[in-house]
């Protein structure tokens, strides 16, 4: 289960992660409202959070508050909390065709989730030591093992099991608009998929009644069928509703199911997911991030526990819902579905499609509108378009160096890479802001995630160093303060992996006061705490054989959203940003700070 730690601990913590951001005087007050906090009604809400944990041991702390804090968001879920994932070609090139590529992974979509649903998925684990546990004899042995003990049996070896809560919203599911709070919704007896290409919605079957996978040549038919339909796009594009602010989009919802589309909206609801049908090829990684993460809202459903996107030249990514679940699970999706449709493809490119009447298998949704439901959708597409259109993503690959060196020279790679955000934005904008950076509690029983705070007094002394007085210390002196940011960042991510962070705690009591109709206790009132929240630099990792690249919306107006790799030999960064911060420079930034850090680590020295 995810413990709820000690009071006394997050405190120390949270004044850790202050300490960086804030001047003596500042510094001296939040400290003293934490301590009181501590002391006073923040023991009390600790005390009651704890015996409320007590007594539904069948989930964790967070899991209430999560879900609450993201159906509660009334922002649209696009560029706020939808984020994308784009997959590697095919290495085959010839599989890398629009049609064959969405018939395999649409194909291996379902086999996925037959597999999960059978009970047959593999379990998701996090091998310490994959020698001893990532064997096929351990699977066999922990096979026999009852599974109220085998989590005991594979923590022996250094193996821990990752929670899968999470996976059965993968399909059928769709967040639904209400006013005021969101609901998830799932229909697991649906058996249609959903495909949008050109601002049309079609449905087909593709599970038999018996529940198995359709020819994947029949599939090949339909998806052909709906690739040669010349219907023009619709005046009034539906999806651009899922754009829009929740309560706006609430209401109107309710409008739709008014005036008889039900029927139709509750085929959207319930598919098994949403395949995104482009007509267009992808020019470079600045075109592909923009496609994948927003794309245009009139072929999209941002609702979708995920929309599958496939472009005209056979590129594919996934646009995911973040309420339901994290990374984690979709990254997971990702891997089986890019490995079985590369290794195992169902169909190839010299396969026939069947010869079926697709016009009879293939349903066109038609929608009613009425004049408010048009100037609704209206509204939203000038709201929409003018959103993205102050939205600028960049890249970087900094080809100079990777995992391999950083772990030879024993520093850790991920410090390395924030330490190069911290750097990058005092080189910028000459100061230390709130930083965030997602990790996983998947190792706990509906775990979600934990912050991580990269920006830590450490930080700011080396990029002091590094940035403005370079010329006062010894190459030594600069990989002694590298290492003594890679100890304390490694120790912060141990702390989170671990539910030993303090985001989600004060969180958790902050909701318990306001659901208790308590008044906001002060130590939330503080400047200094809401500062803290206001994550200028937010930031997410991921390294898999399946992605080729990775982002989201920067979670603040003035903030960057910066999703980032590093491989053996090379890091890649992914930046977004509005009008109010230059993300170009700001990588420019970063690549000049990961090459002083690698040329001190490498024992050079180094002009400013």
């Amino acid at each position: 289960r995810l413990p709820v730690p000690k009071l006394e601990d997050t405190i120390k913590r949270y004044l850790n992660a202050q300490k960086p951001l804030l001047n003596d005087d500042q510094f001296r007050k939040t400290e003293e409202l934490a301590h009181a906090f501590e002391k006073g009604i923040g023991r009390e809400l600790h005390e009651q959070l704890v015996a409320q944990d007590n007594q539904n041991k069948h989930t964790s702390y967070i899991t209430g508050p999560w879900f609450d804090m993201y159906l509660k968001a009334r922002e649209p879920v696009v560029l706020n909390f939808n984020a994308f994932m784009s997959f590697n070609p095919d290495p085959k090139p010839e599989y890398n065709d629009q049609l064959i590529r969405a018939t395999n992974m649409t194909v291996s979509a379902i086999r996925f989730m037959k597999t999960f649903r059978a009970g047959y998925l593999e379990p998701e684990v996090f091998h310490l030591n994959p020698e001893k546990s990532d064997t096929e004899i351990f699977k066999k042995i922990i096979r026999f093992v009852p599974s109220s003990i085998s989590w005991f049996g594979a923590y022996m070896v250094n193996a821990y099991p990752l929670d899968m809560s999470q996976y059965f919203r993968l399909f059928n599911s769709t967040r639904l608009p209400k006013l005021n709070k969101d609901e998830l919704y799932t229909d697991e007896k649906a058996k249609h998929l959903l495909v949008l290409r050109n601002g049309n919605f079609y449905v087909f079957d593709v599970l038999d009644r018996d529940g198995n996978i359709l020819k994947p040549s029949e599939i090949q038919a339909h998806l052909k069928y709906i690739l040669s339909d010349n219907s023009p796009a619709p005046a009034f594009p539906l999806g651009y509703l899922s754009s829009e602010n929740r309560d706006t989009w609430a209401l109107l919802r309710k409008n739709l199911l008014e005036n008889g589309n039900e029927e139709a909206l509750q085929k959207v609801d319930s598919a098994m997911f949403c395949l995104s049908l482009d007509d267009f090829p992808i020019k470079d990684f600045m075109h592909l991030s923009h496609t994948m993460l927003h794309g245009d809202a009139a072929n999209r459903w941002y609702d979708k526990s995920f929309n599958l996107i496939i472009t005209k030249d056979g590129t594919a990514g996934i646009n995911f819902e973040h309420s339901w679940g994290d990374g984690v699970a979709v990254l997971r999706f990702q891997n089986e579905v890019f490995k079985d449709s590369t290794k195992t493809p169902a169909i190839s490119p010299q396969s026939q499609p069947a010869s079926v009447d697709s016009s009879r298998a293939v349903q066109k949704l038609d929608f009613k509108l009425t004049d408010a439901l048009k100037a609704g959708i209206t509204k939203a597409k000038e709201k929409f378009d003018a959103t993205v259109e102050s939205l600028s993503v960049n890249q970087i690959q900094f080809q100079e160096g990777g995992k391999e060196l950083l772990k030879q020279k024993k520093v850790s790679p991920d410090a390395v890479a924030q330490l190069a955000f911290q750097m990058a934005f005092l080189r910028q904008y000459d100061q230390t802001v709130a930083t965030y950076e997602s990790c996983s509690t998947a190792a706990f029983k509906h775990g979600r995630t934990e912050t991580i705070r990269p920006a830590s007094v450490h930080t700011k002394k080396c990029s002091e160093a590094f940035v403005k007085e370079l010329s006062k210390h010894s190459t030594e002196e600069l990989q002694k303060l590298i290492m003594e940011c890679s100890k304390y960042h490694g120790r912060l991510t141990k702390e989170a992996a671990m539910g030993q962070g303090f985001d989600r705690h004060l969180f958790s009591l902050r909701c318990l006061a306001s659901s208790k109709g308590l008044p906001l206790p002060d130590f939330y009132q503080d400047q200094a705490y809401a500062r803290l929240n206001h994550n200028i630099i937010s930031t997410s990792t991921l390294v898999s054989p399946a992605v080729q690249l990775g982002g989201f919306g920067p979670v603040v107006a003035d903030g960057f959203g910066l999703g980032y790799q590093v491989h053996d030999d090379w890091i890649g960064c992914n930046v977004s940003s509005y009008p109010a911060r230059n993300g170009k420079e700001f990588l420019q930034c970063i690549h000049k700070s990961l090459e002083d850090i690698f040329n001190v680590l490498r024992g050079k020295k180094i002009g400013s």
